[in-house]
């Protein structure tokens, strides 16, 4: 993938060739609670998230309120399990009146704060908000008309893959790009709460990479950062976590979700990652310099007189690599020396 691809949100740049977009995800932790939303986003600023986002959504506009079996919750989540559908999003959906303090407290560490959008009324209030960006969850990708409305907000859009087919995501990014999105972003991600480490099957951020040409990166639901990390080195551009201020605070995602330190030891994973994956590299490096001396190369293992010829008892490959390479042995012997060598000086063409 090449940086014609890349795209930005708000003066940041992501994808090829640029930092890892680490990004904190609030989703339910703030316990519907506006003080601790509050030191949730001080809280990943603090620790260098470069964006926090949000989750914009009504339980009236994702479903409705029955108690039918349908509609009950049966999962890997023991927070969620046994509950309505309706009855989870009424207990963790942020009030969308929190946005423009949270987004201020965010721009005054110089972060971005974005948010979920999981209809077109949370379009509508975030294109109030002059949201930078959308984050399209993995669970909308085949809400065709959905798409198409966060698509005419021209705004860079970053969506999930989740349990998505091949064909529906490749249906989802056609649909975005033929509605108005140019700048697109497609997450690995594994629609698991949370999700084992042998479900996360990274290599598929390679073939995003290969086969849609576009920004790829995950989003992780796993509990350590094994995965995020790990990503880096597959090609990601973007990570998302979900984050609180310590799961014993207890909420619905607080299972899946990392803590301060975590977050820290995160993005200083992913800087040291960024920098280790460099470029393709044969040959001395200037740090290597220095180690030449466990090199092998070609030196006089005895006192040698000039016009004396040169054996396999007075010419050796020894370490270190100061002399001729040691292919250059066959060529040597039998050669004769033009000047006096002295024992242990390394081998050189004006010598021979």
């Amino acid at each position: 993938m090449s940086k014609e691809y890349n795209f930005k949100i708000g003066s940041r740049e992501i994808g090829f060739g640029k930092p890892v977009f680490v990004i904190a995800e609030m989703s339910s932790n703030h316990n519907q609670d506006f003080k601790r939303a509050k030191k949730i986003v001080k809280a990943a600023c603090e620790c260098g998230a470069d964006a926090i986002k949000l989750q914009t959504y009504n339980p009236d506009t994702l479903t409705i309120n029955s108690s039918g079996k349908w509609f009950l919750i049966k999962g890997n989540n023991p927070a969620w399990n046994g509950k309505t559908l309706y009855g989870l999003y009424k207990k963790a959906y942020m009030p969308w009146d929190w946005y423009a303090e949270l987004d201020k407290i965010a721009k005054s560490y110089g972060v971005i704060l974005f948010s979920t959008a999981y209809d077109k009324t949370s379009v509508d209030f975030l294109e109030k908000m002059n949201t930078p960006a959308y984050k399209i969850a993995s669970f909308e990708i085949t809400d065709i008309e959905f798409l198409k409305k966060v698509a005419s907000t021209k705004k860079p859009v970053i969506i999930s893959k989740g349990m998505a087919s091949l064909e529906e995501t490749k249906m989802a990014i056609s649909v975005l790009k033929k509605n108005g999105a140019s700048k697109i972003a497609l997450l690995h991600c594994t629609s698991s709460y949370p999700a084992k480490p042998e479900d996360m099957n990274l290599l598929t951020i390679l073939d995003i990479k290969k086969r849609f040409k576009i920004v790829t990166g995950l989003s992780d639901h796993s509990i350590s950062n094994s995965a995020a990390i790990a990503s880096v080195a597959l090609g990601a551009s973007i990570i998302e976590k979900h984050f609180t201020l310590s799961r014993a605070s207890g909420g619905f995602d607080s299972s899946f979700s990392i803590e301060p330190d975590e977050l820290r030891q995160l993005i200083k994973r992913v800087r040291e990652t960024e920098k280790s994956i460099g470029k393709i590299q044969y040959g001395q490096i200037k740090s290597e310099k220095v180690n030449i001396m466990g090199r092998r190369s070609l030196f006089a293992v005895e006192n040698i007189k000039a016009g004396q010829q040169f054996t396999k008892n007075n010419i050796r490959s020894i370490r270190p690599g100061y002399g001729l390479a040691p292919k250059f042995l066959p060529e040597i012997i039998g050669r004769k020396a033009k000047k006096n060598i002295k024992r242990g000086t390394p081998m050189s063409l004006n010598l021979i």
